[in-house]
């Protein structure tokens, strides 16, 4: 069996393994919510460590649960389009939240931009590879025959954003037919920490929360729109009053402090 079979099948199970992990939306009717205040929330699958800590808080504090769905932003939007279960959105970019608000989906004076993030190239924490990011920079030789993992580049926030700065660096063409792409950035993650892939484009608050990469450079702020993770209730809530009550929880001093030490940065 050749290399580049046996990587496919890594890579496919992989992904297998990770719509396991982070599960699809919950398909319970909100009928079936057994306590008056809990509520599911929908959120980008880079938010997991960080809001599963939020979550327990909450529930800690108020005594309410909270359910949280993970996936890439674009499957999420689309679930909630199709009228999946959720109070609460949490998008990893503008754009997808801007989509269910077109379609009348969230409930415009509760969207708030809660978090923001960086965008960086990681590497096998054991791995010896060295480049800094810049104009023209060599990412195709330093890939060699290897793939770049990255999440989608047509739909995931991680993977449009990751080729709009390799675009905007003049690298993008070089390495467009040698990437792995992920159907989130944490799948995309896994498979740099796994040593399937040498190098990744993921957000610096998942290289973070994986001992097993290392991040080899930061993407300059100018290379991609702006990283910000805004927060809605959906239209379909089934408490608003719930709904936003766990917003309000979200920009607290003790839920911010959790995103920080995930390496979120604050928006003011």
């Amino acid at each position: 069996m050749s290399c580049g079979s046996r990587f496919l099948r890594r890579w496919l199970a992989l992904s297998i393994l990770t719509i396991g992990a982070f599960g699809l939306a919950p398909s319970q009717s909100s009928a079936q919510k057994t306590a008056i205040g809990d509520i599911t929330v929908f959120a980008a699958a880079s938010l997991k460590n960080a809001l599963d800590a939020v979550a327990a808080d909450y529930l800690k504090g108020t005594g309410r649960k909270v359910s949280v769905s993970y996936a890439a932003s674009s499957a999420l939007a689309r679930q909630i389009e199709q009228v999946a279960p959720a109070d609460v959105f949490i998008s990893a970019d503008q754009d997808w939240m801007d989509y269910l608000a077109e379609k009348n989906l969230i409930k415009a004076d509760t969207r708030v931009d809660l978090l923001g993030n960086a965008l960086v190239l990681v590497a096998p924490s054991a791995s010896k590879i060295e480049l800094k990011i810049a104009k023209d920079f060599d990412l195709t030789g330093a890939l060699g025959a290897e793939r770049l993992a990255m999440a989608d580049v047509k739909a995931v926030p991680a993977g449009k954003y990751g080729k709009a700065a390799l675009e905007k660096l003049g690298v993008w063409g070089g390495v467009e037919t040698k990437t792995a792409q992920a159907e989130n950035v944490r799948a995309a993650l896994a498979l740099v920490a796994r040593g399937e892939a040498p190098l990744g484009i993921v957000y610096r608050s998942d290289a973070t929360s994986e001992p097993k990469v290392r991040i080899v450079d930061t993407f300059p702020d100018d290379t991609h729109v702006p990283i910000v993770y805004p927060v809605a209730v959906t239209s379909t809530a089934t408490s608003v009053d719930a709904a936003a009550a766990f917003i309000t929880f979200l920009k607290s001093p003790e839920a911010q402090a959790r995103f920080s030490h995930e390496g979120f940065e604050l928006l003011k």
